[in-house]
């Protein structure tokens, strides 16, 4: 693959980092600093052989602002380009329409992705998701309503849902 840039802004959270394809397309997100941190989530077929700093990203950037601004719907238009299997690439897109503010739990998830008893296989994408915010797993929890792990922290998981339900606001 070409270069890709990213960049980094800060939010009510802590830094967010996007890598995204010469296109456009987001290759890996999450609230972190440190654009290596990103780079072990992209599937090796999609890995850019290089990386330029921008300042800003033009639509993923602007999506970034709206979200934790309170424009739920912000990152939903943004795309995004994973590889892996076909379960993980649907279950991917799955995650896409969950609407924010009504979490479903890893059984629901896995449902939704038409496979309802592959819970550990819907986890599983949850986990090796490389596009945080834009392939919202954050909204799938525990049944119970636990949350769950999260790559970025359990706190920013507890927040993002909270800003997605206006508790707090």
């Amino acid at each position: 693959m070409s270069t890709a840039h990213w960049s980094t802004q800060d939010t009510p959270i802590g830094p967010f980092t996007a890598v995204v394809a010469p296109d456009g397309a987001v290759l890996a997100s999450g609230w972190t600093a440190d654009v290596d941190a990103l780079l072990p989530q992209v599937s090796p077929a999609l890995r850019p052989s290089g990386l330029r700093e921008r300042r800003d990203l033009g639509a993923v950037s602007t999506a970034v602002r709206r979200y934790h601004a309170g424009e739920l719907d912000a990152a939903d238009l943004v795309p995004v380009r994973q590889r892996s299997g076909e379960f993980l690439q649907h279950a991917w897109d799955v995650l896409r329409t969950v609407p924010a503010g009504k979490p479903v739990t890893y059984s629901d998830f896995a449902a939704l992705a038409g496979r309802p008893s592959a819970v550990r296989a819907a986890a599983s994408a949850c986990a090796r998701n490389a596009a945080a915010l834009f392939v919202p797993c954050h909204r799938v929890l525990r049944i119970g309503g636990a949350l769950g792990g999260f790559r970025w922290g359990v706190d920013v998981k507890r927040w993002l849902l909270d800003h997605e339900t206006g508790v707090g606001a």
